[in-house]
């Protein structure tokens, strides 16, 4: 395959900007300096540690995937973001309690410098939290506008090349499409008017989109993946991607229900609690902002076994999820889930799961892959929505007549074939008949 596009060398440092300071984006940022200085490894990223086939098997050609594609160099990343609360990333790491503080301490001169702008925060969506450090302005429309000087002001300060903004903030109440979520026009209109529809997160976006820099939404909320700002991304030229961090028990379902399937084994139900204690379990406790990720955990399930296609072994299935805020466990969550199977003749069969898993632990290394990532579609000329990079996402996006790809492994081909895609190499089928002839 002829390589068919320009990719600009990722010269200069990156800015990584964060709406949401708190266990993820602290626990992002320390890990990446504690990399840096050799104390630690980047398990989890499949940028710093995950290879590509390239070619034949019999070419033996498989190559670290920062070798292969041009990415940016985690010693030329530099952290920003905003909070509504002051503290210092150190601090927050330190009362988010993911990390060792003896592991904070070997990169607190790198990690305490960082400290939050004020955030665009409205209780009305986040209603379990409060906090002072936030903007003052009377439309949305200008909070927006002090949005894009915070970002252009951070560039300029810090002497960036580039930027990528990724959502880290908490989950926002439910939201459905508003007409003035169609145009970018109505949706600026509404941003001026006040309309109760444009969260802050929406403005988090425009603002991002609006100063050239890309944008992943991290959480479950209506956010990026409305028309207005996927046509504003694909006029100003610009990659997005969501929605709401692959971790934990969904991360669990795209791994079991292919294989559940590609085996043709039925499912009569799929019950899935959780138990968590952190900013994440408290705002959770709300019902609205339950249903936020209700709705995104729920949809899994029915893309990956597709019920109207294997009706004998998928239409009834029961599927519920639950979240129980539980302030002893921390970030420490733990997953459950029973899972009533049925086999040959329709005699039934169970699985049982308990995940012991730390939420911040599997999502740090998703937002340096989407950083990088995106920062790489924005230098090959991407823009608007990157399907490609479903592999991370519970909600992933996708084009309006497209149905969303949630299968873990078909995620991951898919992003491999695009970085085989735009270095010119041939894809991978993995048919395999060539080997035989």
């Amino acid at each position: 395959m002829e390589e068919n596009i320009t990719i600009d060398k990722p010269a200069g440092k990156l800015g990584v900007l964060m709406p949401g300071l708190g266990a993820v984006a602290t626990t992002f940022i320390a890990g990446v300096m504690a990399i840096r200085k050799d104390i630690a490894r980047p398990l989890g990223s499949l940028t710093q540690m995950g290879t590509i086939r390239l070619g034949k098997r019999t070419d033996k050609r498989i190559p670290l995937i920062k070798d292969f594609v041009d990415l940016a160099n985690l010693n030329e990343l530099v952290f920003g973001g905003w909070d509504i609360f002051a503290e210092s990333a150190y601090k927050a790491a330190l009362n988010a309690g993911v990390l060792d503080k003896e592991l904070l301490d070997k990169v607190k001169e790198d990690i305490e410098p960082v400290t939050p702008m004020k955030a665009v925060f409205d209780q009305n969506y986040v209603r379990k939290l409060q906090g002072e450090h936030v903007k003052k302005a009377d439309t949305k429309y200008d909070y927006a506008q002090m949005l894009i000087e915070d970002i252009q002001n951070f560039k300029e300060k810090n002497n960036l090349a580039r930027m990528v903004t990724i959502w880290c903030a908490s989950t926002e109440v439910f939201m459905k499409p508003h007409p003035v979520h169609e145009t970018i026009e109505s949706f600026e209109k509404a941003m001026k008017e006040n309309h109760p529809a444009i969260a802050p997160s929406m403005i988090y976006a425009y603002a991002s989109i609006a100063a050239g820099v890309p944008f992943a939404n991290g959480a479950p909320n209506l956010t990026v993946d409305i028309p207005a700002m996927v046509e504003f991304s694909r006029q100003k030229e610009i990659p997005i991607a969501g929605k709401d961090f692959k971790t934990g028990q969904t991360l669990i379902k795209t791994i079991i229900a292919p294989g559940l399937k590609a085996r043709l084994i039925g499912l009569n139900g799929w019950f899935s609690t959780n138990i968590l204690g952190n900013r994440d379990g408290e705002v959770l406790d709300d019902p609205e902002s339950f249903k936020t990720k209700e709705e995104s955990k729920l949809g899994v399930l029915e893309y990956i076994l597709q019920p109207d296609v294997y009706p004998d072994l998928y239409q009834n299935l029961y599927h519920k999820v639950r979240i129980n805020y539980y302030p002893p466990r921390g970030d420490n969550k733990e997953g459950w889930d029973n899972i009533d199977i049925f086999g040959w003749l329709g005699y039934p069969m169970q699985i049982k799961i308990d995940f012991l898993c730390r939420d911040s632990i599997l999502a740090a290394p998703i937002v340096l892959d989407l950083a990088l990532f995106l920062d790489l579609a924005q230098r090959c000329s991407m823009k608007g929505i990157q399907e490609w990079l479903s592999f991370y996402f519970k909600s992933p996006m996708c084009a309006p007549e497209l149905y969303p790809e949630h299968d873990l492994f078909i995620q991951l081909m898919k992003l491999k074939n695009t970085l085989r895609y735009i270095k010119g190499e041939d894809l991978i089928t993995h048919l395999g008949l060539e080997y035989y002839d």
